[in-house]
């Protein structure tokens, strides 16, 4: 059984956290983390690290807006 590809994301989820699947030459790339813009058909996310993806929302062949990244081990919440 195949996996069913939808976008469920639109410009009103600015802010909220995001997991995409994009084309690329060769295959497919992931990226999950805050949603900070979608303009003029570029979507613009911020991953846990500070990355900085530019998305062309064209490539794009599934996003949904998934629940708070879990703490990291080791790491105290406060």
């Amino acid at each position: 059984m195949a996996a069913r590809l939808v976008i469920a994301i639109t410009s009103q989820d600015i802010g909220a956290r995001i997991t995409t699947r994009r084309r690329v030459p060769g295959g497919f790339r992931d990226a999950v983390g805050i949603l900070v813009s979608w303009e003029d058909g570029l979507l613009k996310v911020r991953k846990r690290d500070g990355t900085l993806v530019e998305i062309q929302e064209e490539t794009l062949v599934a996003a949904k807006v998934v629940p708070a990244a879990p703490p990291r081990p080791g790491r105290m919440q406060q």
